[in-house]
């Protein structure tokens, strides 16, 4: 399983949100870069960047600091936020961005992940399912599908998906841990690999995580709060 640590991109900076709510920021940290080459000098074997102000409507703002997180390090980055069109997407797997990460465009137009998938490979595509009293959200979390997790992981791999993001919004950014069993009924449903990501808040919950079939968890508030030491998480990566 690997550890992931998040570098999420707001107004140039590196930030974390609660709940991804616009103005819930409990750490700000200039230079992203440089957080992103701390990360790899600890031992990180993937980045996981997210551009906020994409995902809030400005899908070109902090484009150069991506490129240059991508030059500065040598590991592979995975990036969401903002990412609509094909054409958004194909840009950035085109600089160099090794996994784009796609929610809504995937999930209300699954055709997109068909036509990524052909030109550039599944395995370079990682669909985001955010899940929220059972039920996908959509459009930042705004909007509730009538489909779970699982019901759209299976229906997502069948059109090409190489990956999924799964995100438990209900226990994102509240450091009250999470509840396992969703993830556990996801992992039964798909072949594809699963990243877990939302209310990791102790080595312990990294710990439960291990003994799963994830095959990464993306930390982030737990990690700049120094709730969790990076380092303390390596014994859990393989």
């Amino acid at each position: 399983m690997y550890i992931i640590p998040a570098v999420d991109i707001k107004n140039g900076k590196c930030v974390q949100l609660v709940q991804g709510k616009p103005g819930t920021e409990q750490v700000i940290i200039e230079n992203p870069d440089v957080v992103a080459q701390e990360w790899e000098s600890k031992g990180a074997e993937i980045l996981h960047v997210i551009n906020l102000d994409g995902a809030f409507g400005n899908t070109s703002k902090n484009l150069e600091i991506i490129k240059k997180i991508i030059k500065t390090v040598s590991i592979p980055v995975q990036l969401g936020g903002g990412i609509r069109t094909v054409k958004d997407a194909s840009n950035l797997l085109d600089i160099g961005v090794e996994k784009v990460i796609l929610g809504t465009m995937a999930v209300e137009n699954p055709k997109n992940i068909e036509e990524l998938s052909n030109e550039y490979g599944s395995k370079r595509t990682i669909v985001a399912l955010d899940s929220k009293d059972g039920k996908v959200v959509v459009k930042g979390w705004t909007e509730k599908t009538e489909k779970t997790a699982p019901e759209l992981g299976v229906s997502l791999e069948k059109r090409g998906a190489g990956g999924i993001l799964y995100t438990n919004v209900d226990v994102e950014g509240m450091m009250n841990g999470f509840n396992m069993t969703p993830l556990e009924d996801l992992l039964k449903a798909v072949n594809i690999p699963v990243i877990y990501s939302g209310g990791v808040t102790s080595l312990d919950d990294v710990k439960k995580l291990s003994k799963t079939e994830a095959y990464g968890v993306v930390i982030g508030s737990a990690l700049y709060k120094g709730n969790i030491k990076f380092e303390d998480t390596l014994k859990y990566q393989s």
